[in-house]
């Protein structure tokens, strides 16, 4: 059986940062990944830092239902290769629940029509 997926409300933007305020880790959803080379952050529009070196707004977040326990195996690759197939890019987070995908808001609805299509259920 497919997974069900849930649209969170409200717009995103992944963005690269300076600095990561603790104010911002508040937020009940904010993504953080931190290399060598980078600080990066996706997290709703209107909480972007302000100390942001690049960013790029105007995504739309789906949560995969969880949580997925580790030893399933092919998840995520099913529902990206949908939306590969519908020519619909995506920046994808995961977490020790589950994941998550962000489409352009431009692609959101056509991402949800594939899925759709794809025999995926949104969680209403």
């Amino acid at each position: 059986m497919k997974p069900m997926i849930e649209k969170i409300p409200g717009a995103f933007s992944v963005c690269k940062v300076k600095t990561l305020s603790p104010a911002l880790l508040a937020e009940p959803f904010v993504f953080v990944g931190k290399t060598d080379e980078e600080l990066s952050v996706v997290c709703p529009t209107d909480r972007v830092p302000a100390d942001t070196e690049d960013r790029e707004d105007g995504w739309v977040c789906f949560r995969i239902a969880g949580p997925l326990d580790f030893s399933l195996i092919g998840i995520l690759a099913p529902i990206a290769a949908v939306l590969a197939e519908n020519k619909i890019g995506i920046f994808a987070v995961s977490t020790f629940n589950t994941d998550y995908i962000l489409t352009k808001e431009t692609q959101a609805e056509a991402a949800e029509k594939a899925l759709t299509g794809a025999g995926y259920r949104f969680k209403q």
